[in-house]
């Protein structure tokens, strides 16, 4: 079925009893081509991509709950292309290139909406930093400007400017960063990879993997054993925990990332801004509420919920940030699970296992990735060769020193 305002019209008129589901809620079979482990939006883009683009259809995405339970629905929905180094910026300008054609493609309503992402600076330092980045971004073909205090102050005249402790100096503005609605994406994705033939099957959780020898054949599963060709890991904050079952042990750590959002209230912050003293970022959502987040918690943990010192952390920055959010109310926090690598950066390669393929470590830059990460780990499947774009997240980069040390925080995972 396709959507139109045609379509749309006909369905009224029939009293809206035709709509077909989103996708299909299949049985698994006894073996395909490729499995990918993981129903989040990195999974679907991938088997989507497989599919559309590379002809690949015997495919099935293995869900342990239900679509866009894990982490696709548990972040804050900012897309941007704003990082500094050539290992990165290459990737995540493509995904923004994605993500403007997302809706035309998949034709389905993803609530791409390009509003903008400041990143406010406070100091003259910081100030030079921003510079760097801006112009490593034009240097990769994407959008970035300097915009000082004043021009600040008119596109966010309630910033707290005149009593600040980190006075604001200016910010790195991309105006066509922005949001996208994350459940929209996972069932769009979902949609279109079922359209194509794709096998979407929920809570079928991989228990393990069959051998033979050094090489991947299948999984075994909670539905049973399913053999394959090929199968690829996309499964975030679960990374460690799914490939141990394969014997491998990953360069990654999970920790917790909370997110919270207030009462609705009439529209106050335009875009996404992000504080440079802090790590704090808000914006706000189509139904009013100000979406906001900061640091991971700093302790490594499986469990989807963080605890009270890091909401007060979030929340004093925001203080900082904007006294006028002192007096709103919480409506809701959540946590997502953060497979945080060793230099901050993600990897999209194959393991040392034949036949047995990773998408992992992506820190704090999963949901924005969605679209260039499944586009390049179905290249990686298909072809068996990294896509251009992402050929720097080789999982051997940190047994040969090509770091992509995007925050220069070294190989500390809880500090990236």
């Amino acid at each position: 079925m396709r959507y139109s305002l045609l379509a749309l019209a006909r369905h009224a008129l029939r009293g809206n009893r035709d709509w077909q589901p989103v996708w299909r809620d299949a049985e698994p079979r006894k073996h395909y081509d490729v499995i990918i482990v993981g129903g989040g939006g990195h999974g679907l883009a991938t088997a989507y991509y497989l599919a559309s683009r590379h002809g690949v259809r015997n495919v099935a995405v293995l869900e342990k709950g239900w679509i866009g339970s894990g982490n696709a629905g548990r972040n804050t929905t900012i897309i941007r292309s704003n990082y500094l180094l050539p290992g990165n910026e290459p990737f995540y300008e493509w995904s923004m290139k994605l993500w403007e054609g997302l809706e035309q493609d998949l034709n389905y309503n993803t609530m791409v909406s390009q509003r903008g992402v400041l990143n406010l600076y406070h100091s003259d330092a910081q100030r030079d930093a921003f510079a760097r980045r801006g112009n490593a971004m034009r240097l990769a073909g994407a959008d970035a400007e300097m915009l000082d205090a004043d021009a600040v102050r008119r596109m966010l005249p309630l910033l707290d400017f005149d009593n600040a402790r980190f006075p604001i100096l200016g910010g790195l503005l991309q105006r066509r960063g922005g949001t996208a609605r994350h459940d929209a994406v996972v069932w769009g994705y979902a949609r279109g990879a079922s359209d194509r033939g794709v096998d979407i099957i929920q809570n079928c959780e991989v228990t393990g993997f069959q051998r033979d020898g050094d090489r991947i054949t299948g999984v075994e599963t909670t539905r049973g054993a399913i053999g394959a060709g090929k199968v690829g890991l996309a499964v975030a904050g679960s990374s460690s925990r799914v490939a141990v079952l394969a014997g491998l042990r990953l360069p990654i750590e999970s920790h917790v990332l909370q997110a919270f959002v207030s009462e609705a209230i009439k529209p106050f912050v335009d875009g996404v801004v992000t504080f440079g003293a802090g790590h704090f970022y808000i914006s706000q959502s189509d139904k009013g509420g100000l979406v906001f987040g900061g640091d991971i918690d700093g302790y490594n943990s499986y469990a989807q919920r963080g605890n009270l010192p890091m909401v007060e952390d979030v929340c004093e920055s925001g203080m900082a940030l904007m006294p006028a959010i002192g007096r709103l109310r919480l409506l809701r926090s959540w946590g997502g699970l953060m497979d945080m690598s060793m230099d901050g950066s993600p990897i999209i390669d194959h393991t040392p296992l034949d036949g047995l393929y990773l998408n992992a470590g992506w820190c704090y830059g999963g949901f924005k990735a969605t679209p260039a990460s499944g586009w390049c780990f179905a290249h990686l499947l298909a072809r068996d060769e990294p896509h251009p774009v992402a050929a720097s997240y080789r999982l051997d980069r940190f047994e040969t020193g090509h770091l992509i040390d995007e925050k220069g925080q070294g190989a500390q995972p809880n500090l990236h």
